[in-house]
């Protein structure tokens, strides 16, 4: 993994207030759609496609219990081909 998880955990911990609301958003291939779906399924989402139609951006509104689990997400994102987290 090429970011420093306990430098971006210390941020989580710093910005915002677990439990509470945290808002996801990944840029995908559209035929990956489904598997960002799939590591938050318990979120409110919403789709916007490019221009183009290849990629799709993906918001994601969830209420997340810690710090940890917020990582959980990005991580298992992060297994996901072209899946850029914004």
């Amino acid at each position: 993994m090429s970011w420093d998880i306990e430098s971006f955990r210390q941020k989580l911990e710093d910005q915002h207030t677990f439990p509470g609301t945290y808002i996801f958003k990944f840029i995908v291939p559209h035929e990956k759609r489904d598997d960002v779906v799939e590591i938050l399924p318990f979120a409110d989402i919403k789709y916007r496609e490019s221009s183009n139609g290849k990629y799709i951006s993906v918001t994601a509104s969830a209420e997340m219990k810690t710090s940890q689990g917020v990582l959980d997400v990005y991580i298992e994102a992060n297994k996901i081909e072209g899946c850029i987290a914004l």
